[in-house]
């Protein structure tokens, strides 16, 4: 199978530059609908995004399929925007070492603690997973980011907040369909680099 057609969670660079790779498009857009839409889904947890997306195939080139993605991600309906948010999780940082920021492992746990916290209480105010991109984040400005804006949108209406979540749908899917990308080109070229944030969920 190739790497294409895998489901699950992909490598998660930092930051979310697409490489114009014609080779990924290659093969994205070949692929039948039912096989493209489940290399989306990857992307964005909407049926209704993947399918629009898979639909408008052929793309000349990444910047094109990253416009569609954008497009579609902005045409969701409140069911489909719902089921994304559904998809989705928390994933907290790995490796204590990546919180450098802070002094030893207390620290590290103390701000674990305190993001799972936040995070129920955000999922019991909204019935929802948050969901925040953090491309272009330092991994050692990650978690405090993530406690940061948690807190911040819980203060937030319903109405309002579902909107930012909405964006920031948008956003993790535009930079995940990016770094997919430069994936199979660090693949295909044994340039793979490893350079991963473990903070942004996929």
């Amino acid at each position: 199978m190739s790497p294409l057609q895998t489901p699950g969670r992909l490598p998660i660079p930092a930051q979310a530059t697409a490489p114009g790779d014609p080779a990924f498009l290659a093969q994205l857009n070949v692929l039948p609908q039912e096989a493209a839409e489940r290399t989306l889904l990857t992307c964005c947890r909407s049926r209704a995004w993947a399918h629009r997306v898979a639909a408008h195939r052929p793309y000349p080139d990444v910047e094109a399929l990253l416009a569609a993605a954008d497009e579609a991600a902005y045409d969701l309906a409140p069911a489909d925007v719902t089921e994304a948010l559904t998809g989705e999780d928390l994933v907290l940082p790995r490796d204590p070492a990546a919180y450098s920021g802070h002094s030893g492992y207390s620290a590290y746990a103390a701000a674990n603690t305190a993001l799972v916290a936040a995070h129920g209480a955000y999922q019991t105010r909204f019935g929802h997973p948050f969901v925040i991109c953090l491309d272009g984040i330092a991994p050692d400005e990650a978690l405090d980011h993530l406690l940061a804006g948690l807190r911040t949108r819980l203060g937030h209406d319903p109405v309002h907040e579902r909107e930012l979540a909405a964006e920031e749908l948008r956003r993790l899917a535009r930079g995940r369909l990016a770094r997919l990308a430069r994936t199979e080109t660090a693949r295909e070229t044994g340039r793979e680099t490893g350079t991963n944030s473990p903070y942004v969920p996929v």
